[in-house]
């Protein structure tokens, strides 16, 4: 994206609408989230600072993030803005418009075609990416490939980000108002500690 990681939500509204292709099977984003590494996002894997983990972060724009969630679920996020400032936007959901009978069969347990990637962990399944697709370039000959849509999509929503633990009303999730792949909006819970009697 050619923002300044300071403008990580413009970056996560205009990638509505893109197509990501991998694995013989290409989805329409229909919801992102944006995640700043200025020190000023405390939801962000690189709200610290540069690890191991997130280096990709860092730049250049236009690679892919990909990180692992509860031990066995991969989430994917597009790089942007200048290198050296950390900035990415997760891919939440999308439409599969190509590569549907595949998609089924990597999917087996979604009971209708809009739920097949309705959240980051589902969108992944899809495309059968790994974090071996981690550092990849989403331009060129990776092995997911973003393109541009053919239209402009209609009017968008903002609201907060899901599941994060710090940081939850900041309203950095947007979606393509009233498209059924959306996934569901769930607010972070701490779980309860149980204590000893």
């Amino acid at each position: 994206m050619d923002l300044p990681a300071s403008a990580v939500d413009e970056a996560a509204r205009r990638l509505l609408g893109w197509r990501i292709t991998a694995n013989g099977v290409t989805a329409r984003l229909t919801e992102v989230e944006a995640y700043s590494g200025l020190g000023e996002d405390p939801a962000s894997h690189a709200h610290r600072g540069r690890t191991g983990r997130n280096a990709v972060m860092f730049g250049p724009a236009g690679r892919l993030y990909v990180y692992q969630i509860y031990g066995m679920h991969f989430c994917a996020n597009v790089v942007c803005g200048e290198a050296g400032q950390a900035a990415a936007v997760l891919l939440r959901a999308g439409e599969v418009v190509d590569g549907i009978e595949m998609a089924r069969a990597r999917r087996p347990a979604a009971r209708r075609d809009t739920d097949l990637a309705a959240g980051p962990a589902k969108l992944m399944q899809v495309l059968a990416l790994t974090r071996a697709a981690d550092d990849t370039p989403l331009f060129g000959a990776g092995p997911a490939v973003l393109a541009p849509p053919d239209a402009p999509v209609g009017p968008i929503s903002a609201g907060p980000r899901v599941g994060v633990t710090s940081a939850h009303d900041v309203p950095w999730r947007f979606w393509i108002t009233g498209d059924p792949t959306v996934s569901g909006y769930r607010r972070h819970t701490p779980r309860a500690r149980s204590g000893r009697s």
